[in-house]
């Protein structure tokens, strides 16, 4: 197959996505397809640049806002044909902003490309968290309590309880979240929130352990658990750092709570009409009732990312795994 990987972008998940892209890349190319890798910032890699990309890794802290590039050339890509018109699919390693909400979905749905991941549809909502835990809860799956900004202290504390969790309501990579342990540092949690989106979430903190579970065509994965070394919470150090937490795929985890985290999981990927992967992140609390924070409808690919590890003790290798969402594309265009 002829495929372009397409990363980078214009948002504050950027160095992910090119951590992401460079393993794609070269998996798909050891696989012996024909790979053209385009960030969707700049264009296309000219060839004296792919040996540094294949290399890249993941800083220790995100780019700064002024480092995030201001525009994208997708939309100029698309109407021009080129690469974009030449490949028969196109591999989806972007992570946060147009990338992933359905914007850049649309573009290539109206040039008639397939892609990896999920549609318009699926894309925009899952990105939303507020719309995403509403649609958990209409469809049975449990999801913290919460609010969006402007709360009061006294709303949060009546609403909520501290600690609560701030964040972006459509960022990614725990990027601009907070644990608000004390009503004071309420404002400043949303402040800090707010340089990343216009919408800010107020969530209620669930104390226990950290589980994911990917989704692949319709079926659960195996389900692992994250431990954070870095911090108390999975951080963007944590997810993104060589020994930034032990994550453990399977699950130490009772035969009923593994298949209760699966099937919550599945529930809550058709919740939000997603389709052919997702990673759904759960809390689990002390007293085993499993919480559904988010659905990613592109998770991350790179060398610690989980979905990976999630189909790899399910028995899909990293190849296997980038080759059948490409086909997985071919299939439902």
């Amino acid at each position: 197959m002829r495929i372009a990987v397409l990363f980078g972008g214009a948002s504050a998940e950027r160095d992910v996505s090119i951590a992401s892209a460079a393993q794609v890349f070269t998996a798909l190319r050891d696989r012996g397809h024909d790979v053209v890798a385009i960030d969707t910032a700049r264009g296309p890699l000219a060839p004296e640049e792919v040996a540094a990309f294949v290399g890249a890794t993941v800083a220790y802290d995100p780019p700064g806002l002024s480092d995030i590039p201001a525009a994208e050339v997708t939309a100029r890509l698309v109407a021009e044909g080129g690469p974009l018109r030449e490949v028969d699919v196109v591999f989806l390693a972007l992570h946060g902003g147009s990338g992933e909400d359905g914007t850049l979905q649309a573009l290539l749905d109206s040039a008639n490309v397939p892609y990896t991941g999920s549609g318009v549809l699926g894309s925009a909502v899952a990105m939303d968290k507020d719309v995403s835990k509403r649609l958990f809860r209409c469809a049975g799956v449990p999801t913290p309590d919460w609010l969006m900004a402007p709360a009061t202290v006294e709303e949060v504390a009546e609403r909520i309880g501290f600690p609560a969790i701030v964040k972006p309501n459509t960022q990614g990579s725990t990027i601009g979240l907070t644990v608000v342990k004390a009503p004071e540092q309420l404002a400043g949690a949303i402040e800090t929130a707010a340089a990343y989106d216009r919408e800010v979430m107020i969530e209620r903190f669930v104390p226990g352990r950290e589980l994911v579970v990917g989704v692949l065509d319709g079926r659960a994965l195996a389900v692992g658990e994250i431990v954070p070394q870095l911090g108390e919470i999975f951080d963007y150090q944590s997810k993104y750092q060589v020994g930034g937490a032990v994550e453990t795929f399977p699950a130490d985890l009772p035969a009923d709570v593994t298949a209760e985290a699966q099937r919550l999981a599945v529930a809550a990927h058709h919740a939000l009409k997603l389709g052919s992967y997702s990673r759904i992140d759960f809390r689990m609390d002390t007293g085993g009732g499993l919480w559904c924070l988010e659905a990613n409808t592109l998770p991350g690919m790179t060398a610690t990312s989980l979905m990976p590890q999630s189909a790899a003790a399910a028995g899909i290798g990293f190849g296997d795994l980038c080759e059948r969402l490409c086909a997985s594309a071919l299939r439902d265009r």
